[in-house]
């Protein structure tokens, strides 16, 4: 779904954006429209990046911590045989 709105941009700005339209091969529009989405991306990454920063939560090592708790019980149910590939 789309709504058509009136926007206001600096001639700088329309320049740019029409240029990398053209050479993206796509309206105008539909160039500004993936702009400003893969900003608001950005800024949600961003901002959870931030969150997981303040809470201090370690995403690596808690991944590394999963990798040897199955390692350790592949050890133990496999009891040196090989695992079958998933």
């Amino acid at each position: 779904m789309t709504a058509k709105v009136t926007l206001s941009f600096s001639d700088q700005t329309i320049a740019d954006a029409r240029l990398w339209a053209e050479r993206d091969g796509v309206s105008l529009s539909a160039w500004i429209d993936r702009a400003a989405q893969e900003r608001a991306l950005r800024s949600i990454f961003t901002a959870h990046a931030e969150a997981v920063r303040r809470a201090k939560l370690d995403l690596d090592a808690a991944a590394l911590a999963d990798e040897e708790e199955i390692a350790i019980v592949d050890a133990e149910v496999f009891s040196g045989r090989r695992r079958a590939a998933r």
